[in-house]
Formats: C-alpha cells, structure tokens, sequence
C-alpha cells in the first residue's frame, strides 16, 4: 500500500535510480511538478539523500519555474520530452450513468451515517456511489439540514463531482492526494478551498494526504468488488486484478490516534460499551458501500472472495485484501445499512451482512428471524426505518445530471476530458 511503500524507500527498498516526471525546469534543475506532485517529493527525497541518481522527464525548460516543488540540488540528470505527460482522469465519473440504485444507497449513507456521526472529516473512494453522495450534498443534504453540519473537511483527489458542494458553501477544506484533469484552472479560482502554490495551481502531496486519511479523517467510505461473510472485502476478481494502494490506509483504524472526535468517540461506544469512556478507543467509521448486484449482475457478497483463489494460485503469504473484516464498521447496500461495530459475536457479523445482501445467494441464506432481530436493534437499518422511500430515490436529487452541468456549476472554469463531452 502506498504508506507501507513510502516508508520502505526509508528503510529496505530505497531507490538507486528514480525516473520521475515534471511540467517545467529551469536551468539550475530546479523543477516545478505542477497539480500532480503526488509521490514526486518521496520518491526524490528518499533516492536523492541515499546516494542515488534522479533522472527528470520535462514537459518544457523555461528561464524561470512557477515554483520549486524540487529543489535542483536533488536532480542528476533533466531530459526535454517537447510534450506533456499523460495523466489519465481516474477520478472523473459522468454524472449521466449514476442510477437510481446508487442515489438510494447515498441517501442512506447520508441520513444513516453521515447524519447520524455528524461526520465533517472524511475520504471518499473512487466509484458512482460516492459520486452520487457528493451531488445530493446541495440537496437531499440541505434537505436534512446538514450544511456546515457534515462533510466540510476533506483528503480527496479533486472529484469533478464535488463542485456543486463546494459552488453551495458545503466545504472549507480539501487536501489532495494528486490532481484531475480538467480541474486546474476551477482549483486555481478556489484557492480558498484547495491547498495551493503562489502561482495558484494545486499542490498535491500523496504521503502527507494519504496520512491525512488516516489520522485526521473519521471516516472512509468507498466501493469494492467482493465482500466475503467476515466483511473482508478485495477489488481483486477471478476477472480482474484492479489496485487498491490507497484504500488499505484510508479503510483501516490508526491505533496510534489520540486526539477525540465526535464520531470517533460514538463509533468507539458502540463497539466497545462496557470499556470505561477515558479508556475506551475510539474507532474510525470505514464504510464499504454498492449494490447487492454490480456490472452484469455480479454478486458482490461471496462465500469465498476470489482473492484467496488467488493467493492459492501465486503461492502468496497473503491474499490481496483490500479492507480487513475487523476494520469494516458498515455496510451499505440498497437493502439499508449493515452497522458491524454493534454485533457482539461472529454469528451477528455473518447475520448483519446477509441481512443487507438482498437476493444474492448469501442474501437467501439469511437467518430471517435473527436478522429481524438485529433490525430491533438498529444493528440492521432499512430504508423505511430511516423514514427514506425507496421510490424517492430519482434523478431529481443530482445537483448536476450530466458533465455539461458540472462545467455550468464551475462558472465555465472545469474543462473535462474530450471522452467526457458530448456537446
């Protein structure tokens, strides 16, 4: 994961050679790396101090850099590319595709976690259904009377999907683990929102973000492919082998944190109620969230996640998991909300996940009357128990339906990628 990989530049992987990428140098090899910083300072720091050799792929050399992200003392060697890098817009989701399932999953994790922990610090992963939380900020949010209440502070790639929110006065902060393209000139507009340098572009840091995420953030919520009975869950498929450097710190519990938060502290409780208060940790809210059903009506809840055929099969110590069973605190599906800190024993675990997995296999294998009794007990919330009408959930609650009405709330500053526009 990166924070495992940054720490080991330190240790027993540090690099002899780095090949890193820059918009601009100067003649004293001074570099400017632009919105997309990410792992650049690092990865130099860690190579460049250990007797190692940096070599900079330049977009340009200029008589004088926007600013020095990289000092030139810590560059060997700069070549001219004549061409911009490519950076792929992996943050970008069309506002167009979100469903109707995916705006009921949102509602829920907005009244039922983010209402209910007040949650102001948070991440969010990658994927339509965070996508979708975001763009019903500006309405069902203000609906619920949430403004200021959630959501102000943030470790987040700079989502296209935010700039309602931020266009409402929802957010005072973001920090960014690297850029998006077709966000730079918006970010420069709202420096008051964004981490930015002198010349106005974003200044993104993935090490320092990505300990943002996970000790100064109360929660993470995100998407994945497989969650097995324990809540272990993996991107990894007999299909697919899709990455997950983030997500692994953003989704797990900092047992070195100290500093008490409000959500933090409840969370705490609910998992731990007869530990003393002043003894008692408190623990972060990591939120795996989706339909029952993904692409092509895939389950996402197995038996067994194809992570372990994996790890059979390449003779791994470890399967790739992305978020460890004991970090996940809840489970959102269109079904409601599985709240895992609240289940006292390994049978109430496997039962809370069945109870929110509908019509999957591990859906139909529920134990229906302990499953209606996790629900008296809030441990499984519906729908209808969070007073939200299935049949509400519509594309009325977007604040932006497509990406032509996201470049109209950035007053015309957001330019998506080509792939992106249809007009």
């Amino acid at each position: 994961t990166y924070l495992e990989l940054f720490a080991r530049y330190f240790i027993d992987l540090t690099p002899h050679v780095a090949l890193i990428a820059a918009v601009s140098a100067d003649a004293d090899g001074n570099l400017y790396t632009g919105p997309n910083t990410e792992d650049t300072p690092t990865v130099v720091e860690a190579t460049a101090f250990k007797d190692g050799i940096v070599i900079a792929q330049v977009d340009r050399i200029v008589d004088k850099v926007p600013r020095v992200d990289i000092p030139g003392d810590r560059v060997h060697f700069v070549v001219e590319a004549g061409r911009p890098f490519y950076v792929e817009p992996l943050f970008t989701r069309d506002p167009a595709a979100i469903t109707e399932t995916q705006i009921l999953t949102a509602m829920l994790a907005i009244k039922g976690i983010y209402e209910a922990y007040g949650i102001k610090r948070l991440n969010h992963g990658i994927g339509f259904n965070t996508a979708a939380i975001e763009l019903l900020l500006p309405t069902y949010g203000a609906k619920l009377g949430l403004k200021g209440k959630v959501c102000t502070h943030w470790a987040l790639n700079p989502h296209p999907t935010l700039i309602p929110a931020i266009e409402s006065g929802w957010v005072e902060q973001i920090h960014c683990f690297g850029s998006e393209v077709g966000m730079d000139d918006y970010i420069r507009a709202r420096s008051d929102v964004w981490f930015t340098g002198p010349d106005g572009s974003l200044r993104s840091n993935r090490a320092f973000c990505q300990t943002a995420g996970l000790y100064a953030c109360d929660m993470f919520i995100g998407s994945t492919l497989q969650i097995d009975l324990s809540g272990h869950s993996s991107t990894v498929t007999a299909e697919r082998i899709a990455g997950f450097g983030g997500a692994p710190n953003m989704g797990s519990d900092a047992r070195g944190r100290r500093h008490p938060s409000e959500p933090w502290l409840k969370a705490g409780a609910e998992a731990d109620p007869d530990t003393p208060a002043a003894l008692r940790r408190g623990r972060k809210l990591v939120v795996q969230i989706g339909e029952t059903f993904g692409d092509k009506n895939v389950p996402m809840f197995v038996e067994k996640l194809d992570a372990l055929k994996l790890a059979d099969k390449l003779q791994l110590d470890l399967a790739p998991i992305m978020v460890y069973g004991d970090d996940v605190t809840h489970i959102v599906t269109e079904e409601g909300i599985a709240n895992l800190l609240m289940c006292r024993d390994r049978d109430e675990r496997e039962q809370a996940i069945r109870g929110v997995a509908g019509y999957t296999e591990i859906g139909r294998g529920r134990d229906r009357r302990m499953v209606e009794r996790l629900r008296e007990r809030g441990v499984i919330r519906r729908p209808e128990d969070l007073g939200i009408d299935p049949l509400d959930a519509d594309r009325r609650w977007l604040a932006a339906r497509s990406i032509k009405d996201l470049v109209h709330w950035s007053g015309g500053l957001y330019a998506p990628p080509a792939r992106f526009r249809n007009w």
